[in-house]
């Protein structure tokens, strides 16, 4: 997701490359400020606030947020006899955060090339109750600053099939483009057969888009999804539903859809205290 995550350029299965003509290392870790405050709190007490935060963009990984050790809460961090090696990172002591085990760590023996990690802790980011940027909580995991979504109109002609039945067909579309993702299409209700769609329990929640709820449709499970009520960044998709070309028919232009690399979504998980109608405030 962004740079290094799902296909961006620096995650292992990446669909682009470098034009370079020597090899690079298979795993890149990149570091940069984040420049933007940050704060970590845990029930009611502020663990860690600073504006000199480093972010850590490592293949495979959610973005993780390093702070000096200056601006952690005197007595926040107990140390503990856990320690863990880092494959490019080194030794690595682990810390819990009041009553917390395993909540944070920090990489002890950084190699000279890693020195801007040194003297910085990170925090689990499910252990901790809320991560934010200035007053406003941040999902999911840090921000990742080079995650774009892009979302365009178009005329294509786009139906989806269960068998036999023709669930949605339609020639206004929206094209939702997301880093490090393949196209996602999302169709108006009005296009819809809606008595296709069976509501099924269950959320999840993106934090880019927000809350996803889900809709079988026949005897083909979670084939499709919609963010009832998508964030503002991405409002124009709310109310619109997406179909699983791995599980239903989703032709485009009389071109068959596929499951695509990078459409496949490693979930992360709900953070720590996170309810339904905080996502819904945001």
């Amino acid at each position: 997701m962004g740079l290094a995550w799902q296909q961006g350029p620096l995650a292992s299965k990446t669909v682009g490359r470098f034009l370079v003509d020597q090899p690079i290392p298979e795993r890149l870790l990149f570091a940069e400020p984040l420049r933007r405050r940050m704060r970590v709190r845990l029930g009611d007490e502020w663990i860690a606030d600073s504006e000199d935060v480093v972010l850590l963009h490592e293949p495979g990984r959610y973005p993780v947020a390093y702070f000096p050790l200056a601006d952690i809460g005197d007595g926040m961090l107990v140390p503990e006899e856990r320690a863990t090696t880092h494959a490019e990172l080194g030794a690595t002591a682990w810390f819990g955060v009041r009553d917390v085990k395993r909540a944070a760590w920090q990489h002890t023996d950084l190699p000279a090339h890693a020195a801007t990690l040194r003297d910085r802790v990170a925090f689990a980011w499910r252990a901790m109750n809320a991560f934010y940027e200035e007053d406003e909580r941040i999902v999911g995991h840090a921000a990742d600053q080079y995650h774009r979504i892009d979302i365009r109109r178009t005329s294509r002609h786009l139906v989806v099939r269960d068998g036999d039945r023709v669930v949605a067909e339609t020639r206004r579309p929206l094209a939702l483009y997301e880093s490090g993702f393949a196209t996602r299409w999302y169709v108006p209700r009005g296009d819809i057969n809606t008595a296709a769609l069976t509501p099924v329990d269950g959320q999840t929640f993106c934090p880019y888009k927000g809350l996803a709820s889900y809709y079988d449709v026949g005897g083909r499970k979670r084939a499709a999804w919609s963010y009832e009520e998508a964030w503002p960044e991405v409002e124009r998709v709310s109310g619109w539903v997406s179909f699983e070309p791995d599980l239903v028919e989703v032709d485009l232009d009389d071109r068959r859809l596929a499951l695509e690399p990078g459409q496949v979504v490693s979930p992360h998980g709900v953070d720590r205290g996170l309810d339904v109608d905080e996502l819904r405030g945001r």
